[in-house]
């Protein structure tokens, strides 16, 4: 288990579970059992995703700027989520 978690690979299982994910919720919004459009969960999702790169980063010992580009890109992906939610909730 020490292994998985140095090696960053916890990350990439982390990362395939997501993708599995996307994957069912988009048969399930094409057979109607699933009322969000998945493109709409797409900018959470890539904010995760670019979370869970920078962890992998620092786990694996890549250097700071590397894992301050994920962490960016992350922050990019939580603001478009953001202002999505904003602008769908009638707040503006």
């Amino acid at each position: 288990m020490e292994a998985l978690f140095a090696s960053g690979r916890v990350v990439d299982l982390i990362l395939f579970l997501m993708a599995c994910e996307v994957a069912l919720l988009a048969v399930l919004r094409s057979s109607g059992r699933f009322p969000i459009p998945p493109q709409r969960l797409l900018p959470s999702l890539l904010a995760g995703a670019c979370l869970l790169l920078a962890l992998r980063a620092a786990l694996t010992g890549a250097g700071v700027a590397l894992c301050s580009m994920w962490l960016l890109l992350g922050l990019f992906g939580h603001v478009l989520d953001l202002g999505l939610r904003v602008r769908g909730a009638g707040l503006r």
